[in-house]
Formats: structure tokens, sequence, C-alpha cells
């Protein structure tokens, strides 16, 4: 099957899975979780395969944008797909299947820079826990707004609606820094990978994504450390949530986007 069919496929199975489970959050549907499960893994049947091919074209040292695209965003709907099974998250589809699916649909029009040297099995770890660590933290970030809107609307004695389909604000809370933990493990392991298997981690086409990777480990450290230390939570623990976030995206697409897009160097 050609790409462009396997992106349509997938990206109609999760605007499928994110329209129902929205209209379950908005109260205009009962939930049924099982119906979401199922729709996403069908779109995951055309998300995968897409993901392996553009891994396969060829060897390089590190995945270009397209497939960087396409792997984080499948990891990310992979792992909302499990942690569902365990935890009340299923709701985070609403806002990350849309995503997830616009991604794949962009990344296949995007060129794929020609390969170089292999990936030995250092820089595939680094790749993997780099993949893995922006999609947990992703998955964070959504959580972050379903926080922050439950939060301001509880404020606001507004108690109606999707406040009403969400789990307990403090289920909300804790479920959010568990994510944040896990991604950061799975990020201080790409850091430390990076420095012990890429040649050089501030080599010029390297420096960006290298300073801004930091920038987010010191941020959600800060965040966990001041979570445990000091009670951030509510907001506070939103905005940290999502600044660290953006600053994680610059660092994996933006220069990625630089690079292979605007100055068309593989």
């Amino acid at each position: 099957m050609q790409p462009l069919s396997l992106a349509v496929m997938a990206f109609l199975f999760y605007m499928g899975a994110a329209s129902w489970q929205g209209l379950a959050l908005a109260r205009r549907a009962p939930p049924r979780d099982m119906l979401v499960r199922a729709l996403v893994l069908f779109g995951l049947f055309g998300h995968v395969p897409l993901a392996a091919t553009l891994l396969a074209r060829g060897d390089s040292l590190l995945p270009g944008l397209s497939t960087s695209a396409v792997l984080v965003s499948a990891l990310a709907v992979l792992l909302l797909l499990l942690v569902s099974l365990f935890k009340p998250v299923l709701n985070i589809a609403t806002g990350l299947l849309p995503l997830a699916g616009l991604t794949l649909l962009l990344a296949t029009g995007l060129p794929s820079p020609e390969r170089g040297a292999g990936m030995t099995p250092g820089i595939a770890l680094h790749a993997l826990s780099s993949a893995l660590a922006f999609a947990l933290l992703a998955i964070a970030a959504i959580q972050a707004v379903l926080l922050g809107i439950q939060n301001q609307a509880l404020r606001h004695h507004h108690i109606r609606g999707v406040v009403q389909s969400l789990p307990p604000l403090t289920t909300m809370e804790r479920i959010l820094f568990e994510l944040i933990w896990a991604g950061m493990i799975l990020l201080t392991l790409s850091i430390a990978s990076g420095f012990l298997f890429l040649d050089n981690m501030f080599a010029q086409h390297l420096a960006h994504k290298s300073i801004l990777s930091l920038a987010a480990w010191v941020i959600f450290a800060t965040l966990l450390f001041s979570h445990h230390r000091l009670g951030w939570r509510g907001m506070r623990a939103v905005r940290w949530t999502l600044g660290g976030c953006l600053v994680l995206l610059l660092a994996y697409f933006g220069s990625k986007f630089v690079l292979e897009i605007l100055l068309n160097r593989a």
C-alpha cells in the first residue's frame, strides 16, 4: 500500500476515535472506551507500517524530519493506548489523535534526505530513547491542558460539561507527574546516550538540539523538584509542563526543519 494511502487510513481512524472521545468528554455521547481503543488500533495498522517503511528506506546517523515525526507520533499513540489500559488517560486522545493524524499526512509530503553512515546500536538507543521521551512528554502536555481546563473551571465554579467527565483533580495531577517522571527518565537516557555515542553533541548541526534538550531537562527537573519540596501544582505545574514541552519540540523538530526544509541539507 502507498504511504499516502496508509496515512489517510490512519488519519480517518484517528479522527473517528478522537471525535467519539470528544463527544463523550462533552457528555454528548456515552463513553465507549473499547470502541475508541479499537479505532486507535486500526489507525496504528496504517501508522506503524508507514513508520517502518520510512526507517527502512536506508541507513542514517539519525532519523530525518519526516521519519522522526511519523515515528514519534506512532509511539505517542501506542503509549497512550497502552497506558489507557491502566490509567484514566483516554481523554488525551481527543487532542493527541488529530495531531498524530495531521502529522502523518504532512510528513508523507516532506522530502526525505539522503542517508549517510549506518545507525550503530548506541545511536539507535539514543534515537529510540529520544523519540519515547518526546512521545511521553507530549502526552503529558495534553494532560496538562486538560488539567488546566479543569482547574480553571473549578476555580470559577463551573462543574458541568467537560469537568464532569474528567477524573478528580488529584488523580489528574498524579497522572501528570507520573507521565513527567517517566518522560524525564527517558530524556535523561537520551541525553546520556547522546554524549556517549555521538562524536560531538555540540557539533554545528547538533548544537541547537543538544542545548535545547538540556534546557528542557532543567525545566522538567525544576518542576519535579519543586513539586516534591515546595508543593508546586495546579496552573503553575501546567505552565511549566507546557513550557518544557515547547522547548523540547524546538529541540527535536526545530533544528531538523531548518536544516532539511529551509536550508535543504541532509
